[in-house]
């Protein structure tokens, strides 16, 4: 149970999940990572994207290294980190609960052969720049060779669930 007011505690194995509570109250977009895999297409719903660099032209976004789907990612040459659209929300649970969820949904594929889905609100194509350790994750720096926009609006998460963004 998350307390009422604010709460000072030191990280460690007993308060895993009031640290995990603490981390849903930064409210973040949603994206999905593809990238090609050994069976076809890989995919990974993430919330730990971020721009970095305009120049170079720099994206990160960080894996779980406990993921059935880590190992293609930290292997990948490309991928590209799909911003979705509040109507996606499907599509990310689905993605986050089935590794095989896009295997019948229409997929394109970009210049590097990284599969791509035809609708989100950005769309980053990039060729990996670094691997850094971070504990239970990995950093992936992705240098962006190709973007594109469209309009919409955001997919959000806070607390572990689906927000609303209002615009101002």
């Amino acid at each position: 149970m998350t307390p009422a007011g604010p709460q000072g505690f030191v990280p460690d194995a007993q308060n895993g999940r009031l640290l995990r509570d603490a981390f849903g109250r930064f409210a973040t977009g949603v994206t999905l990572v593809t990238a090609a895999g050994p069976e076809g297409c890989t995919a990974i719903t993430a919330n730990s994207f971020s721009s970095i660099s305009m120049e170079p032209p720099l994206i990160m976004w960080a894996p779980a290294r406990a993921s059935a789907r880590f190992a293609t990612f930290a292997a990948a040459e490309h991928f590209a980190v799909h911003v979705l659209a509040r109507d996606q929300a499907d599509l990310a649970w689905a993605v986050a609960r089935n590794r095989d969820a896009l295997d019948h949904h229409p997929l394109q594929r970009n210049d590097q052969g990284v599969p791509v889905l035809d609708r989100c609100l950005a769309r980053f194509d990039c060729a990996t720049h670094a691997l850094h350790e971070a504990g239970d994750h990995m950093i992936v720096l992705g240098r962006v060779l190709r973007a594109q926009l469209s309009d919409g609006e955001p997919l959000a998460f806070f607390g572990g669930q689906i927000a609303g963004i209002t615009r101002g």
